[in-house]
C-alpha cells in the first residue's frame, strides 16, 4: 500500500509537494515552502487573477499597438505546438494584436506539435519565422551535454529560442514579446540543475563538441546586454495576469482547431521528453512534474495526496525513445549505460555568466521591472546559490 503523504519520512511542503530535495528549499514553522510564498508574492506583484491585473494587461496591449503602428506586426510569439503558446496566439489575435510566431526548430519535433502549429496559424492567419538549426549541430550539441554529464541537456534549446526570438523581432521592428509562460501553472522552476547561458552551452561544446557551431543562434553575454539594454526589446507574460487555466485552454483548442494533445508536459518535443521522462528522473532523481501537480495542489483543483501518488507513479514515455536518442547521438548502448550510471555533474563545475550575472544584480532588478528581462531570470540568476 502506498504511504499516504504524511507518512512520508522526508519533509514535504504543507501546501504543495515540494520535498526537501528541490533546491534551495526552505520551510517556515507551519512547513509551507519558499516557493509556495514565492508564487503569493508574484500574486500580489501582478494581481494575478483580479481585475486590476486584468487592466494592466489592457493597458500593456494598448502600448503595445500603438509601438507597432504602421508595422506589420506589433509582437513576436515563440511557438512550439504546446498548449501554452498556441493559445497565446490565440489570445494576441482576440485582442487585436497582430503577432508574428516565432520557431526554433532543433530537428527533435514530434509531428503532433508541427502539425498544431500549422493548424493554429493558418486558423488564425499569423505569419511564421522559424530558424532551422543543421540537424548534426543540434545533435553535436545535446550529444555533449550528455557526455558532459549534466542534467541541462536541453540547455541549448531553450538559450536559442530566447536569441532567435529577439533576432526575429529586431529584423522586423518588433518591440515587444509575448511569452506564454504561467507561474500559476507552473511555478518558477528552481536554478538546481535547470541552469542555462551562453557561456555554459559554449564550454560544454567545446570540450565536448566535434563539430563547429555555425547554424546555431548563440546568445552570448554582449548580445544578451545588446537586446535588452540597447535595442530593448520588452518580453511580457500576459499569463501573470490573468486567471489562466492550462486544462481549459487546451480543452479550448481542441475543439477551436482541432489541436492535438502529445500525452503529456512538454512531450511535443521528442528531447524535451527524453530529458521529462528518462534523463532528469533516472540519472539525476529530478521529476518536474512536481512544478505542475504543485501548481495544482495550490489552485485547489487536485488534492495534496492525490498529486503526491501521481507524482511517485513513472511518467510517460513514448515507445523506443530510449532507442531514437541513442541512434541520433552515435551512442552504443555500452556507453549510453556507462554515462547514464556516471556519478552526476552539475553546472557548477563548468565556465557560466552566473556571477556576472550576480554582480550586475542592480541592474537587472531594473531592467526586470521594466519587463527588459524576464522576472523569473532576475529572481533566478541574480542571487547566490544555495546548495
Amino acid at each position: 500500500m502506498k504511504p499516504s503523504i504524511d507518512q512520508e519520512e522526508i519533509q514535504i511542503c504543507s501546501r504543495c509537494i515540494y520535498d526537501e530535495r528541490v533546491s534551495a528549499i526552505e520551510f517556515d514553522e507551519d512547513g509551507v515552502c519558499n516557493y509556495c510564498k514565492q508564487i503569493d508574492s508574484l500574486s500580489g506583484e501582478y494581481a494575478t487573477g483580479q481585475p486590476e491585473g486584468e487592466r494592466e494587461l489592457l493597458r500593456i496591449f494598448d502600448k503595445i499597438k500603438r509601438s507597432g503602428k504602421g508595422k506589420k506586426y506589433d509582437c513576436a510569439i515563440g511557438v512550439s505546438g504546446g498548449t501554452d503558446s498556441s493559445y497565446m496566439l490565440y489570445l494576441a489575435k482576440k485582442h487585436g494584436l497582430r503577432p508574428l510566431a516565432v520557431h526554433y526548430d532543433n530537428t527533435w519535433n514530434t509531428s503532433v506539435a508541427t502539425q498544431n502549429i500549422r493548424k493554429v496559424l493558418s486558423a488564425l492567419d499569423i505569419d511564421l519565422y522559424t530558424h532551422v538549426v543543421d540537424n548534426k549541430e543540434a545533435d553535436d550539441l545535446f550529444r555533449s551535454f550528455f557526455l558532459a554529464g549534466v542534467a541541462e541537456i536541453e540547455a541549448s534549446t531553450d538559450l536559442a529560442l530566447a536569441e532567435t526570438i529577439y533576432r526575429a523581432a529586431w529584423k522586423h521592428g518588433i518591440k515587444y514579446v509575448l511569452e506564454g509562460h504561467s507561474f500559476v501553472t507552473e511555478g518558477i522552476t528552481p536554478v538546481g540543475r535547470n541552469y542555462f547561458d551562453g557561456r555554459y552551452v559554449k564550454a560544454i561544446h567545446r570540450k565536448f563538441g566535434r563539430m563547429p557551431m555555425r547554424s546555431y543562434p548563440l546568445m552570448t553575454f554582449g548580445r544578451f546586454l545588446w537586446w535588452s539594454v540597447f535595442a530593448r526589446i520588452r518580453k511580457i507574460r500576459p499569463f501573470w495576469y490573468l486567471s489562466y487555466n492550462k486544462e481549459e485552454a487546451r480543452e479550448f483548442l481542441e475543439k477551436k482547431f482541432d489541436w492535438k494533445y502529445y500525452g503529456g508536459h512538454h512531450l511535443e518535443n521528442r528531447m524535451t521528453a527524453f530529458l521529462h521522462g528518462i534523463y532528469a528522473p533516472k540519472k539525476f532523481g529530478m521529476d518536474f512534474r512536481n512544478n505542475a501537480l504543485s501548481a495544482l495542489v495550490r489552485l485547489g483543483k487536485m488534492p495534496r495526496e492525490e498529486a503526491w501518488v501521481s507524482y511517485n507513479q513513472p511518467p510517460a514515455v513514448e515507445r523506443d525513445l530510449v532507442e531514437y536518442f541513442r541512434k541520433r547521438l552515435g551512442l552504443s548502448k555500452e556507453k549510453y549505460d556507462e554515462v547514464m550510471s556516471a556519478t552526476p555533474k552539475s553546472w557548477t563545475e563548468y565556465p557560466t555568466y552566473k556571477k556576472r550575472f550576480e554582480l550586475l544584480r542592480p541592474l537587472f532588478a531594473v531592467l526586470a521591472k521594466a519587463n527588459l528581462v524576464p522576472m523569473s531570470f532576475y529572481l533566478k540568476y541574480c542571487f547566490p546559490t544555495k546548495a
